[in-house]
Formats: C-alpha cells, sequence, structure tokens
C-alpha cells in the first residue's frame, strides 16, 4: 500500500497530512535557534587549555593516596593567563581539591569577599567561597565527587578528585578565574582568561 492511500485509509486528509509535515521541521528550527545556535568556531583561539592544580612527581599514583594539603598538590593555574576568541571555550584540567569560579569582565582578586563562604557538602574540609557577585561560572563542589573504588585507605576512602571542566566564554573581556577552595584562593591560586571580540 502507498503512504497515501494509508494515510486517507487512516482518516487523515491531505491538508491534515500537509500540516504533519511542517510541524515537526518548524518545532526543530525553534528548538534548534535557541539551544544549537551556535557557529562553528575553529582556528588557534577557539579553544585552550589550562591545568588547574598539579600532581608533583611521585606524589601518588592515579586518585590513590591522594593526601589533601600543600605538600603534595601545586596551588596554581597554568598558565596563569590564556587568550581565546568569544564564543570559545578553556579546558581546566583539575588535578586535585579544587573549585572553579570565573567572575566577570573587569574582577579583581581584591573584589572577591572570602567572608561568604559555605561548609563543603562532605566534612572535615575548607570552607568554600561563595561569592556570588558578578560570578558566572561556579565548577563541582569536590567534596560531592564519587568516592574512589580499590583498597581501603586510611579512616576515609579518597574521593575522585582529577576531572576536566570545560568553560564557554562567549563575551569578549578579562575574567577572572579562582580556586574557591577558601586557603586556596588566600595562597594566590587564581589567573585570567582574555577573551578577544
Amino acid at each position: 500500500m502507498k503512504r497515501r492511500e494509508f494515510v486517507e485509509k487512516a482518516g487523515f486528509g491531505a491538508a491534515a497530512l500537509a500540516a504533519l509535515g511542517t510541524a515537526g521541521p518548524a518545532d526543530a528550527a525553534t528548538t534548534a535557534s535557541t539551544q544549537h545556535n551556535h557557529g562553528p568556531i575553529s582556528g588557534p583561539l577557539a579553544s585552550a587549555t589550562v591545568s588547574f592544580g598539579a600532581w608533583l612527581p611521585g606524589s601518588r599514583f592515579p586518585n590513590i593516596g591522594a593526601v589533601p594539603g600543600l605538600p603534595v598538590n601545586l596551588h596554581a593555574l597554568i598558565p596563569n593567563e590564556v587568550t581565546i576568541k568569544a564564543g570559545g571555550t578553556v579546558n581546566f584540567i583539575v588535578a586535585g581539591f579544587h573549585l572553579i569560579a570565573v567572575y566577570g569582565d573587569g574582577t579583581s582578586p581584591a573584589d572577591i569577599n572570602t567572608s561568604i563562604t559555605i561548609s563543603p557538602t562532605t566534612q572535615p574540609m575548607p570552607p568554600l567561597i561563595n561569592d556570588s557577585n558578578n560570578r558566572v561560572y561556579l565548577g563541582i563542589d569536590p567534596t560531592v565527587m564519587p568516592q574512589l573504588a580499590g583498597p581501603p585507605q586510611g579512616p576515609a576512602q579518597p574521593r575522585l578528585q582529577d576531572r576536566v571542566e570545560v568553560v564557554h566564554f562567549p563575551d569578549p573581556g578579562r575574567y577572572l578565574v579562582i580556586c574557591a577552595v577558601l586557603p586556596h584562593f588566600l595562597d594566590n591560586m587564581f589567573g585570567y582568561v582574555k577573551v578577544n571580540p
């Protein structure tokens, strides 16, 4: 049976068939224009990679024996400043107990109110900065990451700490990026993303 005969026998007229044929793509186009209206971005400034913390040599085997604190983790953004173009992304490769917070164009480290904190989900851990003034991105609370599988380690099984967070920067400006773990920020763990037009 041909498609037209099937539609007519099922009680649909030609007008209904025409309406059904146009409703789907129109709705799809509306959805696509609101959620996926991104042009191709390419070239050397389309993305950048920043190491957000780093494990020191000999300090650990991937996620085994991960001990918090300065002796085993370099608390820095490497490189300290990257440049991308508007619409590009930065791939933050997080190594260790860190929380990414990005603040809008023109924000300086002195603008961050370190008295506004929240307690991490899992204790005991240092407080997390929760200054939302001009904040454009807040990453994953590292205390909610899953516990590691494997042999038991100490009094509490460590949590997964390493991950990648990819942040999109649609608008030009110079964005402050901090580690919102309070003692890390106070130890100057911050950097910048410069976004060219």
